[in-house]
């Protein structure tokens, strides 16, 4: 098989990309989401941890009303419908990261569904399907030490943080983005950065890509025109605007090289190397089957009250773009300058100066 990468221009005039994006959001709750833990960035590993959160026997979980009402403020913000009655269920997966040995997160039955997040880009208007917004408890850190590449493989010895587990975790799943041709990695970046303005707007979550509390999954897959749509694979935790454009830039790049040299794209994770640009093998892509979904039974269903969830509608702020297009037309700036000011990072800087 070649090992010669073609042009990204020869790759997108023979093939269609479609793209997905799940972004992890932690929400910025003064405890973990079942438990009174605090959930402060930093500290000494393993000090912001208690029974619950560490899965011992006997322990109990509660629900974190403000994460839910953090959730439900996300899902309005992105047009999403509301659901009456939702509930817990565990995923069942058997890594050191997590202490009990599955995640309590949802499966068929999340808080927010159906929505829509427009972005621009060159001067159009690109309209970004929402399938979910669900919630769950972030994991563990795990740090391996002893190797050269800071992964597991070739470390002599793993270390497990369970500061960040229990952590409220909100999880953003775009529907499939096809159609968007040679635009796709700068479709991928124009979407998590709006994301990022929006949830940051509505002071749920710090967004710190750089401290992981913003970490994106990029799905990507190659069709020929015509045909249907390609094996997927999903690069993990891409943790800056610019790394998201470049991981689906590369995939796309080495998945026509694999296609044109008659080979089949697996399912699978993958992880992306910031200082190649380059994305590696990670593990074969669990299906739902997998992770042997069940409702989590120490937790019972959330029923939001619809008189509560239009009031949370009623006290959104003005979301980004509406706020930057009031914006330009107060100031009788073009397209171009208001770009350029964008750019710059100099509108709340410009915005205070005026007033």
């Amino acid at each position: 098989m070649t090992t010669t990468l073609p042009t990204y221009d020869d790759v997108v005039a023979r093939y269609e990309p479609v793209i997905g994006l799940e972004t992890h959001v932690e929400l910025g709750t003064r405890t973990k989401m079942f438990c009174g833990c605090r959930t402060d960035f930093g500290g000494e590993p393993n000090t912001r941890v208690c029974p619950v959160c560490l899965g011992l026997p006997g322990s109990l979980p509660v629900v974190n009303k403000a994460a839910v009402e953090a959730t439900i403020r996300i899902g309005l913000a992105l047009n999403c419908s509301i659901a009456d009655w939702c509930r817990f269920a565990r995923k069942n997966y058997f890594y050191p990261d997590m202490p009990k040995n599955f995640q309590i997160s949802q499966y068929d039955e999340p808080l927010c569904v159906d929505g829509y997040l427009d972005v621009e880009l060159n001067g159009e208007t690109v309209r970004i399907g929402i399938e979910r917004v669900h919630m769950e408890e972030d994991t563990g850190k795990t740090l391996h030490v002893g190797g050269a590449t800071g992964r597991i493989h070739g470390a002599t010895e793993s270390l497990v943080d369970y500061n960040r587990a229990g952590i409220p975790l909100v999880e953003i799943v775009t529907k499939p983005i096809p159609g968007t041709g040679e635009l796709a990695p700068d479709v991928a970046r124009a979407y998590v950065t709006e994301l990022r303005d929006v949830i940051r707007s509505l002071g749920v979550s710090d967004v710190r890509m750089e401290e992981g509390s913003l970490r994106c999954d990029v799905n990507t897959s190659l069709n020929l025109p015509g045909q249907e749509w390609g094996t997927r694979t999903e690069t993990k935790n891409v943790n800056s605007l610019r790394s998201v454009e470049r991981a689906v830039r590369s995939e796309m790049l080495r998945q026509a090289s694999v296609l044109d040299a008659g080979g089949r794209i697996t399912q699978e994770t993958r992880h992306f190397h910031e200082d190649t640009g380059d994305t590696t093998p990670g593990r074969s892509k669990e299906t739902a089957t997998d992770y042997r979904y069940f409702p989590e039974p120490d937790l019972v269903p959330i029923a939001p009250d619809p008189a509560w969830v239009a009031e949370l509608k009623a006290a959104l702020p003005e979301l980004p773009r509406v706020h930057r297009r009031r914006l330009q037309e107060q100031w009788g700036l073009s397209d171009l300058d208001m770009q350029s000011v964008l750019n710059a990072g100099a509108v709340e800087l410009i915005e205070r100066t005026v007033a």
